[in-house]
């Protein structure tokens, strides 16, 4: 069976058809800092942007055989030729959410690599 680590602060819940599956935190956030790439100017309307380029993922696990990491949207856009790395897919036609909006739920996740 696949072992799933979760490499975020939250729980993410995963629903599928038929089990839900609640993967608690590892104790271990892989993370990923932005750095300034660049500023400008949206057109005349006097507003800024910046661009980003991400740093090196730091604590990302070396891949373990059937082993998948979840990660963040953000670590998961930063992350090279890993097969293994996922991240929770928080799109409309996924998430399951309660009687207030919140997300309680994702039905897929996102692949990387």
């Amino acid at each position: 069976m696949t072992k799933i680590i979760n490499l975020t602060p939250h729980t993410i819940t995963i629903q599928t058809d038929s089990k839900t599956y609640n993967v608690e935190p590892s104790g271990t956030v892989a993370r990923v800092e932005q750095l300034p790439k660049g500023v400008g100017y949206v057109g005349d309307a006097g507003i800024t942007f910046i661009k980003y380029e991400y740093s090196d993922v730091k604590d990302l696990p070396d891949p373990q055989p059937n082993t998948i990491y979840l990660v963040s949207g953000m670590v998961l856009a930063a992350v090279k030729n890993r097969d293994d790395v996922y991240a929770p897919d928080t799109s409309p036609r996924s998430v399951v959410r309660d009687e207030k909006g919140n997300i309680i739920a994702v039905k897929n996740l996102v692949k990387g690599g």
